[in-house]
């Protein structure tokens, strides 16, 4: 798997890796607990009894978590070497923040390597420029364990929804515009979680409204964050619609 290979691969070295078998039912728990022999005590695996989706797979690892400091990686993703390295030594220069992601990118030409050096660019993000885009895809993330806060199922884009939540609830956050992961197909991709783009705006939406019925943005913001929402969906539609 060159997700997990990504990741013991680090020039920092995690404490702990959980793999999550989100009741796959096709051989793969098989293969995650070989990796779990090969790696122990460093790689667990964590084996979920019924499919959740991808938001309650992660917070079966949350919950499992002893460190401080949580990451997540799909298995179609990848980290850089340096990514822990980078991220985890600004983060302990910065103690204020909760929840930091970074640049991260499609490796069209198959690399995960690219000289990079540490992050001299932050973006401090609020709910507002999140709003108009998700600026912190899930494979560029670390945050607080101890956040009081989880995932969603499948109903919402659970991670769009969380990164919300965490800001309009006052936490802080930011972004380090450096690339320090890698997606290993485009996103939006035909096979992909989110490459039915009707199915993914309606859960995007539904995101939007819990954090209204929520109280955490008025109605107004709502209507203008959901219309947004929509015209983005009409642009990659048209963007992607070569591809199909």
């Amino acid at each position: 798997m060159r997700a997990l290979d990504s990741v013991l691969a680090q020039s920092l070295k995690p404490t702990e890796i959980f793999l999550i078998d989100d009741a796959s039912g096709d051989g793969t728990l098989a293969l995650l607990r070989e990796l779990e022999r090969l790696h122990a005590p460093l790689v667990r695996v964590i084996s979920l009894a019924e499919n959740g989706g991808p938001g309650l797979a992660r917070n079966a690892g949350w919950d499992a978590a002893s460190q401080p400091w949580i990451a997540f990686l799909d298995a179609d993703d990848a980290w850089h070497p340096r990514k822990l390295e980078i991220q985890w030594g600004w983060l302990n220069a910065h103690p204020e923040v909760d929840l930091c992601g970074h640049d991260t990118r499609w490796a069209a030409d198959g690399r995960i390597d690219h000289p990079v050096k540490a992050a001299s660019q932050v973006t401090w993000l609020n709910l507002k420029q999140m709003l108009m885009s998700n600026r912190l895809p899930t494979r560029s993330v670390m945050l607080r364990r101890e956040l009081p806060l989880r995932f969603g199922g499948r109903a919402v884009t659970e991670d769009y929804l969380l990164w919300l939540q965490i800001i309009a609830d006052g936490w802080v956050a930011s972004r380090l515009e450096v690339c320090l992961a890698y997606s290993l197909r485009p996103d939006f991709s035909p096979g992909g979680y989110s490459g039915h783009l009707w199915a993914h705006e309606k859960r995007e939406l539904a995101a939007l409204r819990t954090l209204c019925v929520g109280g955490q943005f008025s109605w107004l913001m709502w209507i203008a964050s959901s219309s947004w929402s929509f015209v983005k969906f009409l642009r990659r539609s048209w963007l992607t619609r070569g591809t199909r």
